[in-house]
């Protein structure tokens, strides 16, 4: 699937999100046999080469790679490969494919036409209390003199609210941000994004979301709250062109 119409008529990028149908994305969790021939059939659609795609191990953190033509192809074909220990990319890089993998965390694409620049980030709740996406946006200011007045955001399928079902510890880290019901907590962790990305001086306007929770459409994304151990991986992916 790609991304709502008004990001990519103002980020002028190529950016999608494929779909449980499309088959298991990653080379690591679930059922890994058909991946590579699931990354092919995917992203021939969007014309992009899927032996050139820069991935990485995540692992919930809050570290950034800047992305160089010399890591085409890290982590496309082996996730051995993938750069090691990072959860967002960010990249100046024509025709240099960023992918990341999600089954209920939030994809956030991040593109700024002025500068040709672009980033994506993967935002699971550790790294949202770490404050990824703010970090990828300053990265993104320091290496290429993003203007933030200039940067569209757009926000793939996650696990909403509705289905977010959490501690109530959690409230020490997201003040404000659970909901209970029933004797239940719950996460809006689409609302602590939103409001981290205003409070740099982001318009609304500007960050553009998808409105799917991952775990309520069962038939169309992985989710790994409902499914646990062996669930796939959906691929989110941003390139320039």
């Amino acid at each position: 699937m790609s991304m709502p119409q008004a990001f990519l008529d103002a980020s002028g990028c190529i950016c999608a999100l494929s779909r449980r149908k499309q088959g298991n994305m990653s080379l690591f969790y679930g059922d890994t046999a058909a991946a590579l021939k699931n990354r092919e059939s995917f992203l021939r659609e969007l014309d992009i080469d899927y032996r050139n795609l820069v991935c990485a191990k995540q692992i919930h953190s809050s570290k950034i790679k800047r992305v160089e033509e010399k890591d085409k192809g890290r982590g496309a074909l082996s996730y051995q490969d993938a750069i090691a220990d990072t959860d967002a990319f960010i990249t100046n890089k024509k025709n240099l494919p960023l992918a990341i993998f999600t089954a209920d965390c939030l994809s956030i694409f991040l593109s700024d036409p002025k500068t040709a620049s672009i980033g994506l980030v993967h935002a699971g709740w550790r790294s949202t209390k770490e404050e990824i996406t703010i970090r990828a946006i300053r990265l993104m200011q320091d290496s290429f003199n993003t203007q933030v007045k200039d940067l569209y955001l757009g926000f793939g399928p996650v696990i909403r609210e509705c289905c977010c079902e959490v501690g109530v510890e959690f409230n020490e880290y997201f003040p404000g941000y659970l909901r209970e019901r029933n004797n239940h907590y719950y996460l809006d962790l689409v609302g602590i994004n939103k409001k981290q990305i205003l409070g740099l001086g982001i318009k609304p306007s500007r960050i553009i979301d998808s409105g799917i929770c991952t775990s309520c459409q069962k038939q169309e994304f992985f989710s790994y709250r409902r499914e646990k151990e062996g669930c796939g991986r959906m691929m989110s992916v941003i390139m320039l062109r």
